[in-house]
């Protein structure tokens, strides 16, 4: 019961310089995020090209993305409750400048090798999101605004309306993969400008001690599981005996956190935390709907629409055309919208009408989207409404909303794990399932069925678990 008290109670807030005007936060907060934002979209596109360039294969060129994502998680993890306590100007500085070093890194890369240490070390900004969403709420009280302002910076972490892939593509075309290192450089060396001058400082836990045990602890839980996850997206490729020795060492790992959070006085997650409803099922809600959706879109779409087999043979440029630009667009535009009602409808609300709309849309695209080019765009574009612009927002605001104001940064840190991990168990099980249909392993109609049915499963799963989530009270209007 002490140890609830302390994390729910004791707090202070110091926020010495006030920004100019909330016009010039958002502006700093959405260069922040688009900056991120680059790293992940913009080179979706530009990944044969860095094959090629740098004389190596798909499969170490993929190495690369996975030092990507694991480093989001495991940075994500414990940053935002550091920077309750260092400030979170500073940290979120912090972030964006290491970013920009990794993508100069990255530009300047002579082999396979130092561009996967470039990748990881911009991986730092996992936690770009969840930072900015708790300084949006310590700068707008006023729960509708601040819904509708969160909308806008949240829609961003689905991708720049599509404009990003499409601008990856064009410049890996034209100028190399070295070109998107430089232009996401110059993007960063602006959003560290715009931070510096739009966004205060707060630090509503000054004073308190960073928990690095648990913290470290915490993240070698993560990274190991996420490299098993990462080993069994391998399918039949995949050594059991390391998938078993990470999955045993997070074990340990997990253990030893526990055992930390238990004797240290200012644990990064007491027990106490991690048992309230409103943490585990959070958690639990966003790695099931990542698990779902992510590989659904991002892979199966994308593999029937340019499938010249069991699919409609379009080409790449083609396919994101059709499916992922418009996809990313109808979020963007939906995101705001989301935002503003969710403070008076309800946080739980809209997330259900999300997830509940994304298995009609995945099921839609299981029995239909494999045949027809016309229900495997309108499928997709209704994925883009209900979970880029609906579910991903809310998941995103609830993280914030309920997490103890004696410990905002915890619930985050935490969430942003959940989305990697749920992302990269989509990839795993997902393309395994239509690897697994398919006859002889290749690739075909019952295959892509089978493994969006079980997207659908998944995502099933999540809005069941979305039904244990509490009610945000402080965050929704009475009305």
């Amino acid at each position: 019961m002490t140890r609830v008290l302390h994390d729910t109670v004791e707090a202070t807030v110091e926020t010495p310089h006030r920004p100019r005007s909330v016009a010039a936060l958002m502006i700093a907060l959405l260069a922040a995020c688009t900056a991120f934002q680059l790293n992940a979209s913009m080179l979706s596109p530009v990944l044969v090209v860095m094959a090629r360039e740098l004389h190596t294969d798909q499969v170490a060129v993929g190495l690369s993305q996975t030092a990507f994502y694991t480093s989001t998680a495991v940075f994500g993890l414990f940053l935002p409750r550091l920077s309750d306590i260092v400030g979170r100007r500073r940290v979120l500085l912090g972030m964006m400048i290491v970013m920009v070093v990794g993508a100069v890194l990255a530009a300047l890369a002579p082999t396979m090798t130092v561009l996967v240490i470039a990748r990881a070390i911009q991986g730092v900004t996992g936690a770009v999101v969840p930072v900015c969403l708790m300084i949006l709420r310590d700068e707008v009280r006023d729960p509708r605004r601040y819904g509708t302002l969160m909308g806008v910076v949240t829609a961003v972490n689905g991708g720049i309306a599509g404009i990003d892939a499409i601008g990856g593509g064009t410049l890996g075309t034209a100028f190399g993969f070295r070109s998107v290192f430089w232009v996401i450089a110059a993007v960063g060396v602006l959003a560290v400008a715009c931070c510096h001058r739009g966004v205060p400082e707060s630090r509503p836990s000054r004073g308190t001690r960073m928990d690095w045990y648990g913290g470290l602890s915490l993240a070698a839980v993560v990274f190991l599981f996420q490299s098993a996850v990462n080993e069994m997206g391998k399918g039949s490729g995949a050594d059991r005996m390391l998938m078993g020795g990470l999955l045993l060492g997070g074990l340990i790992a997990a253990v030893a956190f526990w055992r930390i959070e238990n004797t240290v006085e200012h644990p990064l997650a007491s027990p106490a935390l991690l048992k309230r409803r409103a943490t585990w099922a959070t958690v639990a809600t966003t790695v099931l709907t990542l698990a779902g959706v992510i590989a659904t879109v991002n892979g199966i779409a994308m593999s029937i629409a340019q499938d010249t087999r069991a699919g409609f043979g379009l080409g790449a440029d083609a396919a994101s055309l059709l499916l992922l630009t418009p996809y990313a667009l109808l979020g963007w535009i939906v995101a705001p919208f989301a935002g503003r009602l969710a403070p008076v409808v309800g946080y739980r609300a809209i997330l259900r009408i999300g997830l509940a709309g994304s298995v009609v849309g995945i099921v839609g695209l299981a029995l239909f989207g494999t045949r027809s080019l016309t229900f495997l765009v309108g499928g997709t574009l209704l994925l883009g409404v209900v979970y880029a612009g609906m579910a991903n927002i809310m998941l995103n605001g609830l993280g914030v909303v309920l997490s103890p104001p004696g410990n905002p940064g915890f619930l985050p840190g935490l969430n942003s794990a959940g989305f990697g991990l749920g992302a990269g168990l989509s990839f795993a099980v997902l393309p395994a399932v239509e690897a697994a249909i398919g006859p002889n392993g290749r690739s075909s109609h019952a295959g892509y069925t089978w493994a969006m049915l079980v997207g659908a499963v998944i995502m099933a799963l999540a809005f069941l678990m979305s039904l244990l989530i509490p009610r945000p009270v402080d965050a929704e209007t009475k009305s």
